[in-house]
């Protein structure tokens, strides 16, 4: 995003009782972005001229991609067309928010800093899992919910049937919800006007000591962290000292303003507002999401709710190709955190990889979109190792070991229970795939929960899953299994026991740490032969024999030999006695004993790339 600000007269704080704050919440590809750009369009923040499809999506990913993955704020200056109150002025603070459930955290901070959500759903799709899921995140924020059925101009929209599916979830009417067309712009009129109607003006007291909620922050190059905040009560002024509640740091605030959608200078927010400030800092730790804001000389006592810390799902090691790099990955990561609050990451070595970081991720995508983040933008090249769930070990001596890397796994005669986690998974897909989703999730050791058909056609299927069977390639195989029309959600719901065993790799009896990993005792085998096949395929041949082996424990479970490369030491024989042959041979066999010795099997990092890649899931 660029922080320069634009040429336009200074605003000043708003009256809270024009001023509406929303987010839009939606599945991929239901609309979001297309939504937002008509709203742009027609409250005339954008002219044609500048316009572009999804104007609100900055990164390049989010546009290659077509997905949502930073929430993007925008204020918009509003005429209500109808109604009694026909002709007054108001603003719209809007919030688009990703939908994928990798970036849940993301929509959960949207949702602190509005009054309002438009539930969007695709009007040939129906509702999706984890779109249900972002509607209850609204609804237990107590946010006023306006129900919108988007793309009611394709051939195959069925308006009426998805409306009576809302109105079941929600509980009311199906004449409730709203027909729109985001890429015609049908409807979005009424849709604004429903919006300055139904969602109520944001509360706070003006005269009270300041208060505002940091829901997101970025880092300029030029101008230090931006930090974006939503004010509940008083005013941040221009050139006032603030102070950061949670680390008690006070900074003087150069620049204070709006974004509409570009910066926006200001003299001042006030109650309600949504906007950003600059205090030059260019310490990253000190903007911390979630922290309140306010005035270093009349502080307020108490700080606002911030936001419960995202438990990571996944970790995974990334590791840079170039040992030099280990310092910039440190200064990416740390300016990455900043804007992904989510990112939890600590130093950690392999034998095999060098010095890196193991990071916690919330999913497979949020492991992709990071690592891609990572390499274009700080220009890295990266390793990832295959990501894999936290364990809790308990040993026979009673003492508990918790386990994020396979290299901590403690030797198998200690060990009394492993502990896995498990997710409630809730899977919507029409009704006519019950029978293939239900065979997935038995082969992923899942336990039924429940089933309820939400209309003739469509069915919602709860499972209890352990988080490691879901990990590589289950939303693949369940998008396969439904030709793309089953949709997934899932939350961590616990732990169980599990028989569980750490698999590792060995060449020339080494143990290869970047290569091991924690299965389930059924799954071992299999995952043994197969890498052990890839790796023996990816390894140069090298002057004497290699054994690749696959082993639990002492117990080798797999095996492969990478041949060794032979001279041929009997070219120089033309005929005579068969001895002289023999003893050629079994002098190139001692060498090739002594070599074997002595001799250290260098794995190419092209091999780590493909080998490490195996279990990685293409998840959009």
């Amino acid at each position: 995003m660029s922080t320069r600000p634009t040429t336009v007269p200074q605003v000043g704080a708003t009256d809270p009782s024009v001023l509406r704050n929303f987010c839009i919440i939606a599945h991929i590809d239901h609309g979001k972005s297309t939504l937002a750009d008509r709203m742009l369009q027609l409250t005339g923040v954008v002219d044609d001229r500048a316009a572009r499809a999804q104007y609100l999506d900055r990164m390049d990913i989010e546009r290659e991609r077509g997905i949502t993955i930073k929430s993007q704020a925008v204020r918009m200056p509003f005429t209500k067309s109808d109604g009694d109150d026909a002709g007054t002025h108001y603003v719209l603070n809007m919030i688009d928010t990703p939908g994928h459930v990798d970036f849940t955290y993301e929509v959960s901070r949207s949702l602190e800093a509005c009054e309002g959500a438009i539930l969007l759903v695709d009007a040939a799709q129906g509702i999706e899992a984890q779109t249900l899921a972002n509607l209850y995140l609204a609804m237990e924020a107590d946010l006023h919910i306006i129900p919108v059925l988007n793309k009611i101009d394709l051939p195959g929209a069925q308006p009426e049937k998805y409306a009576e599916e809302i109105a079941g979830i929600l509980g009311g009417d199906p004449d409730d919800v709203l027909r729109v067309s985001a890429k015609t712009g049908q409807g979005v009129q009424e849709l604004l006007n429903l919006i300055v109607d139904e969602v109520p003006p944001p509360q706070g007291d003006p005269d009270a000591p300041p208060r505002a909620l940091i829901f997101d922050s970025v880092y300029d190059t030029y101008r230090g962290v931006i930090t974006y905040v939503r004010v509940f009560d008083g005013k941040l002024s221009h050139r006032d000292k603030i102070k950061m509640m949670s680390t008690g740091t006070a900074h003087e605030m150069l620049e204070v303003g709006v974004i509409s959608p570009e910066p926006v200078k200001a003299d001042h927010l006030g109650v309600g507002e949504v906007g950003y400030l600059i205090t030059g800092v260019k310490e990253v730790r000190q903007s911390r999401v979630g922290d309140t804001v306010t005035s270093n000389v009349k502080p307020a006592s108490e700080p606002l709710g911030g936001y419960a810390h995202p438990n990571p799902m996944v970790f995974s090691g990334l590791y840079p190709i170039d040992g030099d790099d280990f310092a910039t990955l440190r200064e990416a990561l740390e300016k990455l955190q900043l804007n992904d609050a989510a990112l939890v990451y600590e130093p950690e070595s392999s034998g095999a990889l060098g010095f890196g970081f193991r990071i916690g991720f919330l999913g497979l995508l949020h492991l992709e979109i990071i690592r891609e983040r990572l390499e274009r933008e700080f220009n890295l090249d990266l390793i990832a190792t295959a990501p894999n769930v936290v364990y809790r070990i308990e040993l026979e001596d009673g003492s508990e070991h918790v386990v994020t890397n396979p290299s901590e796994y403690p030797n198998s005669g200690k060990i009394a229970k492993v502990f896995e986690p498990i997710v409630d998974a809730t899977i919507l897909a029409p009704s006519d795939y019950i029978g293939t989703i239900m065979e997935l999730c038995q082969a992923r050791r899942g336990q039924l929960q429940g089933m309820d058909y939400l209309s003739e056609d469509r069915v919602e299927i709860r499972y209890t899953l352990p988080m490691g069977e879901i990990m590589f390639d289950f939303f693949d195989s369940l998008k396969s299994r439904t030709k793309g029309y089953a949709s997934l959600n899932y939350d961590l719901s616990g732990e169980q026991a599990a028989d569980l065993v750490k698999v590792d790799i060995l060449l020339q009896g080494e143990i290869v740490d970047a290569f091991s990993a924690i299965v389930h005792r059924d799954n071992a085998y299999g995952y043994g032969v197969s890498l052990a096949g890839k790796l023996k395929e990816l390894i140069p041949r090298q002057q004497f024999e290699v054994p690749i082996q696959a082993a639990i424990g002492a117990r080798v479970i797999a095996r492969e030999n990478i041949r060794a490369m032979r001279k041929d030491v009997l070219a120089k024989c033309y005929g005579g006695d068969i001895s002289r042959k023999r003893k050629l041979l079994e002098k190139q066999k001692e060498g090739k004993k002594r070599m074997k010795m002595v001799g250290r099997v260098e794995v190419p990092q092209e091999a780590f790339i493909a080998a490490l890649s195996t279990g990685e899931s293409r998840v959009e």
